[in-house]
């Protein structure tokens, strides 16, 4: 079953590897997630992520001076149409630390993952394999997707 049947109408939270294998266009997984920002393009799919996947994203092209990738990867984060930024305020960090301390998660997957079900969402998207089973939460991995 692919990733899109999977997701449904969402909302769907996607973890930073997912950004990172878009806009890098990453060989193996593009043709995974690419549907899935192209139907977040079209009003079919509401994406949602913390917005700690803006630092996330930013600092290798910050480290290497890469200023376009640094202006891509802010224009897809905050000027695209179906794509939600969960703001870290004193309520996501009180949820992340409660998600730390029920699940021992560490603090950049406890924030995505208090993002996730703040904005409603079913699902979230990663490649991460070490994530526990969170009550309400699917887990999805994008290797689970690939073909052949």
């Amino acid at each position: 079953m692919g990733l899109m049947r999977e997701l449904g109408r969402g909302p769907a939270c996607l973890d930073s590897v997912g950004f990172i294998y878009f806009v890098e266009e990453h060989p193996r997984f593009l043709p995974v997630i690419e549907p899935l920002f192209q139907a977040a393009d079209k009003g079919r799919l509401e994406v949602v992520t913390s917005s700690l996947t803006l630092l996330e994203v930013l600092t290798v092209p910050y480290r290497s001076g890469d200023l376009d990738l640094i202006h891509r990867y802010e224009a897809l984060l905050t000027r695209s149409r179906g794509l939600r930024l969960v703001e870290i305020d004193h309520g996501q960090l009180h949820s992340a630390a409660n998600l730390r301390a029920r699940h021992r998660l560490k603090t950049p997957d406890a924030l995505q993952i208090s993002a996730a079900l703040h904005g409603g969402c079913e699902f979230f998207v990663t490649n991460d394999r070490d994530l526990p089973d969170i009550p309400g939460l699917t887990i999805l991995e994008l290797k689970d997707f690939l073909s052949g």
